[in-house]
C-alpha cells in the first residue's frame, strides 16, 4: 500500500521531484566551465638580497606593472588596456595540455638570489611555476611568452 493514498497527490508529488531534480541538474551544468581557456597571468622577478622586484599582471583587457625596490623604498606602477589581438598573442605561446607538465624548482631568494615566479589561471585551475627554467623540456613555452611579452612592453611602455 503506498503511503500517499490519493491519486491526485501521488501525480503532484512526483512532478515536484521532477522539477527539483531538473533544476539541480541545469544549476550544476551552468557552473562547469565547457572549455579551458587563459583568465590571468602574472609574472615576477623578486630579488633576496637587494629587494629588487618586478611584477607584471595581464588579463584579457590590462596590462600592470609594478617595479622597486624595497630597501630603498622605491615604487612604481603602470597599466594600460590592451588590445584584443595582443591577449590572443600572448595566450597562444601556452599549450593548455601540458601546462601542468612544467616543473618548478627550488626558490633561490633567501639565499640572496631572484626567483622567477608564473602564475597562469584558467578557467579551470590555477597553475604556479618557480623558477622553471630549470626544466628545460617544457619551459619552452613560457619562454615564448617572456618574449612576446617584451616586445609588448617595449612598445607600450619604453
Amino acid at each position: 500500500m503506498s503511503a500517499i493514498k490519493f491519486l491526485g497527490l501521488k501525480m503532484f508529488f512526483s512532478t515536484v521531484l521532477l522539477l527539483i531534480f531538473f533544476s539541480c541538474n541545469k544549476q550544476t551544468e551552468k557552473n562547469i566551465p565547457k572549455h579551458n581557456e587563459i583568465k590571468f597571468i602574472s609574472i615576477s622577478n623578486v630579488s633576496g638580497n637587494l629587494g629588487n622586484y618586478t611584477i607584471i599582471k595581464i588579463t584579457k583587457d590590462s596590462i600592470t606593472s609594478e617595479q622597486g625596490n624595497t630597501a630603498k623604498q622605491i615604487h612604481k606602477q603602470w597599466s594600460s588596456k590592451i588590445h584584443p589581438k595582443v591577449w590572443k598573442g600572448l595566450i597562444s605561446c601556452f599549450d593548455l595540455k601540458t601546462l601542468e607538465h612544467i616543473k618548478s624548482s627550488e626558490s633561490i631568494q633567501a639565499k640572496g638570489g631572484t626567483d622567477e615566479v608564473f602564475q597562469i589561471k584558467t578557467s579551470k585551475r590555477s597553475h604556479v611555476y618557480v623558477n622553471s627554467y630549470l626544466d628545460t623540456l617544457h619551459y619552452k613555452q613560457l619562454e615564448r611568452f617572456k618574449s612576446q611579452l617584451e616586445k609588448i612592453l617595449t612598445t607600450e611602455h619604453p
